[in-house]
């Protein structure tokens, strides 16, 4: 794959219009490890050929295919594992006790689907171990760009590579069932409460709805300071006031005290709506 300067510079501009990711400087070696068998498919032999192929009207299937292999990423299962805790032991009866109605929660950019499953999988744990205490439904929706990562979500199907970050072999046996060697198939019970649909975030949020907490966690990093802030603002019209946004632990929120207060939790910051 060629490596001028000017095609590369051409590649980030695309990339940043059509989802937001900011590519640094020093960051070919990913654009190549990413699009090296799809440009080979397409038989593209540099990324400036590749942006005016994508460039043409009749390319939105190669448009999308880029885009698609650029934010592809595994996750992990209940990660940083403060978030979850504050989510099932603070936030599920707080919200319950306060709030009539369903329950509803937004995971930004599922990726693989780790996040939106653990987290009806705490669901789950709250409700066994609370009977009766939690009346109302609970509701999650699950968003990604990424059509086939939105597919491996729907289907619900991990190897024992993918369950082996993070995920407990009691929550395994508990939530899973096996389809014969090292696959494991997420359970109706956990499934049911998740909907995954299409977002692309620099897109309107209008027709989700309005949630009691938003995780959007491990995404904003990639975005500029300007459409991080855009985005931030967008999902604070989409909380109900009082309700909470979970960021991942290394982000955080500035020049936004119009709209978030922080809540320390000890371990863990959250961010409640004004």
């Amino acid at each position: 794959m060629s490596s001028d300067p000017t095609d590369y510079q051409a590649f980030k501009e695309f990339l940043e219009k059509a989802c937001g990711i900011l590519l640094g400087d020093n960051k070919q070696y990913l654009v190549t490890s990413r699009l090296s068998k799809l440009m080979a498919q397409h038989e593209i032999e540099t990324l400036g050929e590749l942006v005016r192929r994508m460039q043409q009207l009749s390319n939105r299937i190669l448009k999308e295919a880029v885009v698609d292999a650029m934010t592809t990423n595994e996750t992990l299962w209940f990660r940083d594992t403060h978030p979850f805790d504050i989510f099932k032991n603070k936030l599920l009866p707080e919200i319950q006790k306060s709030r009539p109605g369903t329950l509803r929660v937004w995971s930004a950019a599922c990726s693989s689907g780790q996040e939106p499953y653990s987290l009806s999988m705490l669901v789950e744990e709250y409700k066994s171990a609370n009977m009766g205490v939690l009346k109302n439904p609970v509701e999650i929706i699950a968003t990604d760009l990424s059509p086939s990562m939105l597919e491996h979500c729907k289907k619900a199907e991990y190897d024992g590579l993918a369950l082996g970050r993070g995920l407990a072999s009691e929550r395994l046996r508990r939530f899973f069932d096996s389809l014969g060697g090292e696959v494991w198939r997420v359970k109706p019970e956990i499934k049911k409460c998740i909907r995954f649909q299409p977002l692309n975030l620099m897109d309107s949020y209008a027709s989700l709805g309005k949630f009691d907490v938003v995780f959007c966690r491990n995404v904003l990093i990639y975005f500029s300071a300007e459409l991080k802030n855009d985005i931030l603002r967008r999902i604070h019209r989409t909380l109900h006031p009082g309700g909470y946004l979970i960021l991942g632990a290394s982000e955080g929120l500035s020049g936004l005290t119009d709209c978030y207060e922080m809540v320390q939790c000890r371990p863990g910051i959250i961010y409640r709506a004004k």
